[in-house]
């Protein structure tokens, strides 16, 4: 194993709370609507950009995305607390040598946000956002993009994600996939495609990996 490729929201960070936040306030402000922290999860797939773009009724989309960034950013400190173990796991990863990504539907703009708020800013060596595919997940190009760029097979890499649409874009790439519910908000309570390991907490996972045991 060379690679180790994340997903972000739920597997990196907990930015599920300041994507809700931002985007509740987007719909209530441009459409006057309510909704809910599910029914944003089901709009998922898309970056921010395509979900208002695809979703709301207002015709100022241009102008509905700004405030979008707006609100993500104002509240991304209070509502997105840094995570000690998360931060520890990425740099003994690059203290053993693993090439290191992310695959994410954010766009660049708000993944920059808040890469920069939890000081992960050189932790990566490839970051593939929804604004570098044409189809998002659960379609495998971001992570086949991701391969390519690393310089790594497909059995040289695992995917690890928090919701359906990463577990499937994993087995779509062929790669090995890990199912993580290891932040306080995440988006999958349980896999419809089973994933190859599944871990509730980060020492968990870098026990197997130490060991060699993927």
């Amino acid at each position: 194993m060379k690679a180790i490729i994340f997903d972000f929201d739920g597997t990196l960070a907990d930015t599920l709370p300041v994507c809700f936040y931002a985007f509740q306030s987007v719909f209530k402000e441009f459409d006057d609507k309510e909704i809910t922290s599910d029914e944003i999860v089901s709009m998922f797939g898309p970056s921010e950009t395509g979900i208002i773009r695809e979703n709301l009724k207002h015709s100022n989309h241009d102008e509905a995305i700004e405030r979008f960034y707006e609100k993500y950013s104002e509240k991304h400190t209070e509502l997105v607390l840094e995570n000690k173990e998360v931060a520890d796991m990425l740099q003994f990863l690059k203290r053993e040598g693993y090439k290191l990504g992310i695959v994410t539907g954010k766009a660049r703009r708000s993944l920059v946000i808040s890469v920069g708020h939890l000081k992960l800013d050189d932790a990566f060596d490839v970051i593939i956002t929804g604004d570098d595919v044409v189809d998002p997940k659960p379609h495998p190009e971001g992570l086949q993009k991701a391969l390519k760029l690393l310089g790594v097979t497909k059995e040289e890499a695992m995917f690890i994600g928090d919701s359906d649409a990463d577990i499937q874009a994993g087995k779509r790439a062929e790669v090995l996939t890990i199912g993580v519910q290891w932040l306080p908000n995440y988006q999958a309570p349980s896999f419809s495609v089973e994933p190859d390991y599944t871990y509730k907490n980060v020492s968990e996972f870098i026990e197997k990996l130490s060991v060699g045991s993927f």
